[in-house]
């Protein structure tokens, strides 16, 4: 990041420091006296490797935009939900190296373009292809929707169901995985019995997509919110490139908005 880019971020995020957090907080949630009790950033569709693309400039300025977000409004987690190559399977160590130089915890999800093995992907990142996390008192539940062939996949449901048995007595928890599982979108699938099982769990506060470059906005179904981040590489999509933000206040709502990647877009506050 070029100094006049960074102070220029500096100075907005500093403005987010102000209203986002401590005694002003008032003049974003309306709530002088709700406190953040988590914060995490969601982006996606990086395709590192994509011929066309600045695609090592599009990873380093994510990387970059994250660090300086979170040395000034801490971040507890980031996670990458999918597409994070482009199609070859040589380019997940190279992009790998380069999420890893995040400087807070960091989670990812495989996505149809991430066409690698189970086993390679647990080599290139400590992780397995369906994994959770519990972070502040909250579950984290990552799931893959893809396979080596690309293709658009339910996630797990045998899975996913024990992942959500085991954080049931949470009073929050955050589903991510990379297609979207209703027909919302040109690119979506329809699964019912991903909704009609995820509609058991009432501690299921949001879900989280990638894979639809051009949405930035959420859908709601059975009452939950399903938000897409737009995207951070690819020849295709939102004219910015940047990462979405949720934060989780003290009287259980939470905030979320996106990072374009300077400024602060199309936030929105859900109880």
């Amino acid at each position: 990041m070029n100094s006049i880019h960074r102070r220029e971020f500096l100075k907005r995020a500093g403005a987010l420091c102000l209203t986002a957090t401590g005694v002003q907080s008032f003049q974003v949630y309306g709530q002088p006296d709700a406190r953040i009790v988590l914060r995490f950033a969601v982006a996606s569709d990086g395709h590192y490797g994509q011929n066309g693309t600045s695609f090592e400039d599009h990873f380093r300025d994510l990387v970059l935009h994250l660090n300086e977000f979170h040395r000034t409004l801490p971040l507890d987690l980031c996670v990458v939900n999918g597409d994070i190559i482009h199609d070859n399977p040589k380019f997940l160590l190279p992009a790998a190296q380069s999420i890893k130089n995040l400087v807070m915890p960091w989670m990812v999800t495989r996505g149809n373009h991430d066409m690698v093995t189970a086993e390679a992907w647990q080599e290139a990142w400590s992780m397995s292809l369906n994994t959770t996390r519990m972070i502040s008192g909250t579950g984290i539940i990552c799931c893959d929707t893809s396979d080596i062939k690309g293709a658009y996949l339910s996630p797990d449901l045998n899975w996913l169901q024990g992942a959500l048995e085991g954080f049931k007595k949470l009073k929050n928890v955050f589903l991510f995985l990379h297609i979207p599982q209703k027909k919302w979108t040109a690119n979506a699938i329809e699964n019912p019995a991903f909704f009609e099982l995820v509609k058991g769990y009432k501690n299921v506060r949001a879900i989280f997509h990638g894979h639809e470059h051009d949405q930035d906005g959420h859908k709601v179904q059975d009452s939950v919110p399903c938000f897409f981040d737009a995207h951070f590489g690819g020849n295709w999509g939102t004219a910015y490139k940047g990462f979405r933000v949720v934060e989780v206040l003290e009287n259980n709502d939470f905030v979320t908005w996106i990072m374009n990647p300077l400024e602060k877009i199309n936030q929105t506050t859900h109880s």
